[in-house]
């Protein structure tokens, strides 16, 4: 088959969207498919829309330059809109607008968290069938040779890396475990490492703090830790939990969001600042018990990868039924024409 994927990875650490471009890529090319990143040929299968901000930097196509596709080049490709963002994880109100409209060029639609199938956005708006495929992390470099579960001696080391530095990541609870480091007795027995980017002017106290890491030195400082804390809000399918738990860690994770549906069973949940202090503590009564079940950890970018290939696949084999369905949209050309100005 040939795919044309919407984004293009690049080198560096770009945050998880990139590194799911990435393993796609390498897991398609490595299963004899053919992957481009524009819309020339005429003789593309699939069309992955990956992010509807065709003036992204990294962003090679949107739905205008699909609809055009489909309407001058090739009529017979089909369309599969990627969902990893909504207005929820960032309190603005524009991006579910922008997702919508360009979910009109698509035959089907791929979440990445059955979280964001519950958003009244989706629920009023969804027009194709869709399918969650969860985000895994590469065990190539995300794995838990080197690492040291904690003995308990000596502090039990948390860690979290983000490369966004929007609040809603979670920095409310970062901050509040490093306030809570004040405390002499608390230091003594937990430490903790914040990764990657920071909101302007947000200064930790008493938290080791790291610029970002990419790739194996990313693998390294994480397994250099004995838990991995994310405190994200409303997260749609985040892969930072991924890499942390495929690292060893047992992940302490916000109730909110995606989170629980990637991490239950494999860590402790608490609900805000209020709570991560005594789930903290329970952490380290728990914590030889989760670091055991740690090895069945399922989200990796080999399932991931698995998954849409059983997708297109399947998509392949009902092709007829999928363009039959697509029929009717062309009535609708004020839509069409909406998604001819970009986004």
């Amino acid at each position: 088959m040939k795919i044309a994927l919407g984004s293009r990875p690049y080198d560096g650490p770009w945050g998880g969207g990139n590194r799911f471009i990435a393993a796609l890529c390498d897991g398609l090319h490595a299963a004899g498919h053919i992957v481009v990143h524009n819309l020339k040929d005429n003789d593309i299968d699939f069309i992955v829309l990956t992010d509807p901000r065709s003036r992204s930097p990294n962003v090679c196509f949107g739905a205008g330059a699909i609809l055009r596709y489909l309407a001058t080049t090739n009529s017979s490709a089909i369309v599969i809109h990627r969902i990893n963002e909504c207005d929820e994880r960032k309190g603005e109100a524009f991006i579910n607008a922008k997702l919508v409209r360009a979910n009109y060029c698509a035959d089907w639609t791929v979440f990445v968290g059955e979280w964001l199938t519950t958003l009244p956005i989706w629920r009023e708006h969804l027009r194709t069938p869709w399918h969650t495929i969860r985000n895994g992390a590469d065990t190539r470099i995300f794995n838990a040779d080197g690492f040291a579960p904690w003995n308990g001696d000596g502090p039990l080391r948390l860690v979290t890396h983000h490369w966004g530095f929007h609040r809603m990541k979670g920095f409310d609870v970062y901050e509040a475990i490093d306030r809570a480091l004040d405390d002499p007795a608390l230091a003594a027995r937990f430490a903790f490492t914040y990764v990657g980017n920071l909101p302007k002017g947000f200064v930790f106290r008493n938290a080791r703090y790291v610029t970002p890491l990419n790739g194996i030195s990313l693998a390294a400082e994480l397994r250099a830790h004995h838990a991995y804390v994310t405190g994200s809000i409303n997260e749609p399918g985040g892969n930072h939990q991924n890499e942390g738990a495929l690292c060893g860690l047992p992940l302490l994770y916000r109730n909110s969001g995606c989170m629980p549906e990637y991490c239950t069973g494999f860590g402790l949940s608490y609900d805000g600042p209020q709570d991560i202090r005594a789930t903290m503590e329970n952490l380290a009564t728990e914590y030889r018990a989760l670091v055991d079940r740690m090895p069945a950890y399922p989200h990796t970018a080999e399932r991931m990868i698995g998954e849409w290939i059983e997708l297109f696949e399947h998509v392949v084999g009902s092709r007829d039924a999928t363009l039959e369905r697509r029929r009717p949209l062309l009535r609708r050309p004020a839509i069409w024409l909406r998604n001819m100005v970009p986004l």
